[in-house]
């Protein structure tokens, strides 16, 4: 057999990780059509099946798995080589985060940033997936979780507090019902079904049933917004909403709970100009919105 090409085996090893023709077509800068192609044209010259195409994406099969046991490691040791040699334009930066804190506190603030450093090109990239600073072309990333993350540089940006927000149209269908016992409003089950720590610590009588269950934190607020019931919301991304009179908070109790937000970068990417600029403007603002949550909350509950 005729040696395959190393651009076929690496598409190959992208398509394997994502998951996903059109995720990793874009991060090849090919169109899903090409890549594709390139796949099919590895399976012609193996004579073998390396993939199961599904509504949902594409899935390695057998032979698949064990081409990307012998091929996945030694493509990550080139990604670490040459991950110090990378050129990096010192006034671009490839920023991600996750589409909630990217679309709802990000990129309102991100305007006076642009104005205050013209100079710089913002790459921003939205995804729940964690970045891998070895393989990927990413600069910094927004996280939230519990941290810190093994490897990278991690800094506390600011805590996230909870509480119920509810539509005003469900508020004034619900008339003088106490907005202190939850136990009487329709509630909407929330990823992580922060409801059962939210009566734990508060006191109450949590539903038999909520009105809907959501796994997805976007879904739980739209349901929210359209007056299905009473969300727990985020306020990162609740608090514009509330701003905007969209959502109005419940009652007059707020929760800090364990996850919070941080900035983080691989230890090489310290000297990078354009990431230096935005680490120092993003804690500044970071400290301006934990400064005014905690007075908007006022006296809350810690998890």
């Amino acid at each position: 057999m005729a040696r395959i090409s190393l651009d076929l085996l690496q598409q190959f090893v992208q398509v394997a990780r994502l998951g996903n023709l059109s995720r990793a077509a874009e991060q090849a800068n090919l169109t899903v059509s090409a890549l594709s192609h390139q796949v099919r044209q590895l399976e012609q010259r193996l004579e073998r099946k390396l993939f199961d195409r599904g509504p949902r994406g594409v899935q390695l099969t057998a032979d698949g798995r064990r081409l990307m046991e012998a091929l996945g490691h030694h493509f990550d040791g080139i990604d670490r080589a040459m991950a110090g040699y990378r050129c990096r334009r010192e006034e671009a930066l490839t920023l991600s985060a996750i589409p909630g804190v990217m679309s709802s506190w990000l990129v309102p603030r991100l305007a006076r940033l642009v104005a205050a450093h013209p100079e710089l090109e913002l790459n921003l990239q939205s995804s729940v997936q964690l970045v891998n600073f070895e393989r990927d072309p990413v600069d910094a990333a927004v996280r939230y979780g519990r941290g810190p993350w093994p490897g990278l540089v991690t800094e506390w940006l600011f805590g996230e507090w909870i509480a119920p927000v509810v539509a005003p149209a469900l508020l004034e269908r619900m008339g003088d019902a106490d907005p202190t016992d939850l136990g009487q409003w329709p509630l909407l089950g929330d990823p992580g079904d922060r409801w059962r720590d939210w009566f734990a610590a508060a006191g109450g009588q949590p539903p038999r049933r909520y009105v809907a269950q959501f796994d997805n934190t976007d879904a739980l607020q739209r349901g929210a917004l359209e007056g299905m019931g009473v969300a727990l919301g985020r306020m990162v991304m609740a608090r514009p909403l509330i701003e905007a009179g969209l959502l109005k908070v419940l009652g007059d109790r707020y929760q800090q709970i364990p996850e919070a937000y941080f900035l983080v970068y691989p230890e090489h990417a310290r000297d990078h100009a354009g990431l230096r600029i935005f680490r120092d403007w993003l804690l500044c603002e970071a400290g301006k919105y934990a400064e005014a949550m905690s007075l908007t909350a006022g006296t809350y509950v810690s998890l």
